[in-house]
């Protein structure tokens, strides 16, 4: 077959292809992304297929429910879906610094001390930068092994011999394969050493990590077909000056999207946070205007976090409002929702909404927790310490219901809450919680009257 050299342009942002350079991409209309790499064209003459697959009846296909693997982390596991699937490929993604390698590690120690055979392949750090980093970690087996290389036939031709069990690439933006004539990082180099160490997981049945490098945007960089190609994509969030990590779940074919797992960084690495609500609610002042506690569902972990709202007289024409941990334009319509149908004059207030803990909470059911926070501190009144609120708020004012209701309000208990303020439409299924005071409201004003 003959080859001819070519170039072509690559979006950076979602990889979009073209014969010439363009100013904005038309498939993710981002502007000034596109960069010239050149490529090998291949002119396919007739072939014979040579696979003997042939379809399978649905009926015939047998499952394994235990094929799961446990890593022995149980925070981990968890955004997971209960454990590492043979064949998968994975994609973590967070900051520089965040601590991407040190969880890798940690859980590769776990894996290998089950004598499960584990490879570490690192394009970035020396076998003597790892070897520190792991000697704070604790001891490994020796099933543990570690390699430096970015030639991707090279890791190819190891995996094959060495035949692990688990694979960890750090990072796919170092990596590089010959056949594709452009730099490490590029759009193409991506893309192909995705594919073949896709190859390489679903054909030997190896469970492959990937770390990838973030934007300054805070999304994995390359093509976005990268995180169509994988099976699960995790990112590693948290604040570089706070000892809190935690591990969320995006996209999961194995179990739940949108799954977090709480960890704190500490000296010997990191290690998990088995309660996140009281962790978040350490520190909460007692008896303060505009603080009150909500609960947030992570998947299918309830969590229960502090929001805390500052509402003053602003001395500007236009009022100044900022939101911390949620999102900026909700908060303004729900404040709009508090003017219409409540009466509270806050067109010349300013207004400060945090989340803390440094979570970013985007869910409807915290909608109810930030404007009891913004009326309290408009007020200057406190709340009792053990009230707890949730519930989506709409532009009527009128309080919709949320899902998983019962498990918010479990979580609430076991944490000491007495008062619980709720849609009223999931007053059903509640009645029989012994120790709680369960409220059901209709309206923001009903809400607000608990004040």
């Amino acid at each position: 077959m003959a080859k001819s050299k070519s170039t072509l342009f690559f979006c950076q942002v979602c990889g979009y292809e073209s014969v010439k350079w363009m100013g904005q991409c038309p498939g993710c209309k981002e502007w000034n992304t596109f960069v010239e790499e050149p490529v090998i064209k291949t002119n396919h003459g007739k072939t014979k297929a040579l696979s003997n697959n042939e379809p399978s009846i649905l009926e015939d296909i047998e499952i394994n429910h235990t094929y799961k693997c446990l890593s022995g982390i149980e925070e981990f596991d968890r955004v997971m879906g209960e454990g590492v699937v043979p064949g998968s490929l994975v994609l973590i993604g967070g900051d520089p610094g965040i601590g991407k390698s040190t969880l890798l590690l940690q859980v590769c120690r776990k894996f290998s001390g089950h004598n499960d055979k584990v490879l570490y392949i690192s394009g970035e750090e020396s076998l003597q930068q790892i070897k520190m980093r792991a000697d704070r970690l604790g001891e490994f087996s020796d099933t543990f092994f570690l390699m430096c290389e970015t030639n991707l036939t090279v890791i190819e031709e190891t995996i094959r011999k060495y035949k692990p069990k688990f694979v960890v690439i750090d990072s796919i933006q170092t990596m590089y394969h010959e056949s594709v004539n452009s730099s490490p990082g590029s759009v193409s180099q991506v893309r192909e050493t995705t594919g073949i160490l896709m190859q390489i997981a679903k054909g030997l049945q190896i469970s492959v990590f990937i770390v990838g490098h973030v934007t300054k945007e805070g999304v994995v960089a390359g093509p976005r077909v990268l995180e169509h190609m994988v099976d699960t994509v995790l990112y590693f969030e948290g604040e570089r000056h706070a000892s809190y990590r935690i591990l969320r779940s995006v996209k999961n074919r194995f179990g739940s999207t949108h799954e977090i797992g709480v960890f704190q960084m500490e000296e010997n690495g990191l290690t998990e946070v088995k309660n996140p609500s009281a962790y978040m609610l350490k520190g909460k002042p007692k008896d303060a205007a505009g603080s009150i506690v909500v609960c947030s569902m992570e998947g299918t972990r309830p969590i229960l976090i502090e929001i805390q709202a500052l509402v003053c007289r602003s001395f500007f024409q236009i009022p100044r409002r900022q939101a911390t941990g949620t999102d900026y334009n909700r908060v303004n319509l729900l404040m709009a929702v508090l003017e219409k149908r409540v009466g509270i004059h806050l067109s010349d207030c300013d207004a400060y909404v945090n989340i803390v803990g440094g979570l970013k909470v985007n869910e409807p059911a915290i909608d109810l927790g930030i404007t009891m926070a913004v009326v309290s501190s408009y007020k200057n009144r406190s709340m009792e310490d053990t009230l707890i609120v949730f519930g989506e708020i709409g532009l009527s004012g009128e309080i919709r219901p949320v899902n998983m209701a019962k498990q918010r309000v479990l979580e609430a208990k076991k944490l000491g809450f007495k008062t619980c303020v709720v849609p009223d439409a999931c007053m059903e299924g509640l009645t029989d919680m012994k120790g709680m005071k369960i409220i059901g409201v209709k309206t923001v004003a009903e809400a607000i009257a608990i004040i």
